[in-house]
C-alpha cells in the first residue's frame, strides 16, 4: 500500500479544567512528531509536548513552610531570594485519525479527526537567579513541586491542508484532552503528610501546526511515496 510521511510541528493555547484548573492557569505548548497518511486518508502517528505556562494559583501557599511571615524566602547568604514558580509538563501520545476532503479538488485537504492515547505529566518549576536556596535543593524540591503524570486521552477536531505546492501544508483546529494522573512525589512538605492523591485533569486549546510532507524524488508534487 502506499504511505505518504508527514513531518510536523505545533503550537497550542490550551485552558486548563478539572482538578488542573485547581492548580495552573492558561498554559502553552510546543511540539512536533511524525504521522503517516494512507490513500484512503487513514492517518497514523505520535507526537510529544511541552507545556510551560507562568501562572501557579495558589502561590503564596505552596512554599508556606519556608517562608516568612511577608512571604519571603531567605537563601544560603541570609538574602531575600529572588525566587519563580512556573508550570512545566510534556504530552506525549500515539494517534489515529482520519482525513475527509470535502472542500476543492484536492483530495488531499479537508477535515481531520485525530484521536490519541499517552501520557501527560505535569510539575511546578522552581527557578531562582544567583540565590543558593538549601530548602528547595535536590530532594527538598521535590516535596513541593508536586509531579504528577498518568494515562491520557484527546481528541482533536480542524483542518489540514496538504496541496500541491510543498511550503503550504499546514493543519489547525481544537484539541481535547482528559487525563487520570497521580501525584508522584510520596510526601508533601507544605502539608507535611503523605501525598498521593489523584486527578482528573482536562485540556482544551486552538492548535496549529506546520507539515513537511515527504517527496518522492521522481514528482515535485504531492507524492504517495512506498514506505
Amino acid at each position: 500500500s502506499k504511505l505518504t510521511g508527514l513531518i510536523f510541528a505545533n503550537y497550542s493555547y490550551d485552558i486548563p479544567g478539572g482538578d488542573m484548573a485547581d492548580r495552573y492557569g492558561n498554559n502553552s505548548s510546543v511540539g512536533g512528531g511524525f504521522m503517516v497518511k494512507t490513500k484512503s486518508n487513514w492517518l497514523f502517528g505520535f507526537d510529544g509536548n511541552y507545556l510551560f505556562g507562568n501562572n501557579i494559583k495558589n502561590s503564596n501557599s505552596i512554599l508556606q513552610r519556608i517562608s516568612t511571615k511577608q512571604g519571603f524566602i531567605i537563601d544560603g547568604n541570609g538574602m531575600y531570594a529572588e525566587m519563580y514558580m512556573y508550570e512545566s509538563g510534556f504530552l506525549a501520545s500515539l494517534k489515529f485519525g482520519k482525513l475527509f476532503p470535502v472542500f476543492g479538488s484536492n483530495k488531499n485537504s479537508g477535515l481531520v479527526f485525530i484521536s490519541s492515547i499517552g501520557m501527560l505529566e505535569h510539575k511546578i518549576r522552581f527557578e531562582h537567579k544567583n540565590n543558593i536556596i538549601p530548602q528547595l535543593k535536590d530532594d527538598y524540591k521535590r516535596g513541593y513541586d508536586h509531579l504528577s503524570n498518568g494515562l491520557s486521552v484527546s481528541e482533536f477536531i480542524g483542518y489540514m491542508s496538504l496541496s500541491d505546492k510543498k511550503f503550504v501544508n499546514f493543519f489547525v483546529g481544537f484539541e481535547f484532552t482528559q487525563a487520570w494522573t497521580k501525584c508522584q512525589r510520596k510526601y508533601d512538605f507544605n502539608l507535611m503528610q503523605e501525598y498521593d492523591t489523584k486527578y482528573f485533569d482536562l485540556l482544551s486549546g486552538f492548535k496549529i501546526g506546520w507539515i513537511i510532507p515527504i517527496y518522492s524524488k521522481s514528482n515535485q508534487k504531492l507524492s504517495l511515496i512506498h514506505i
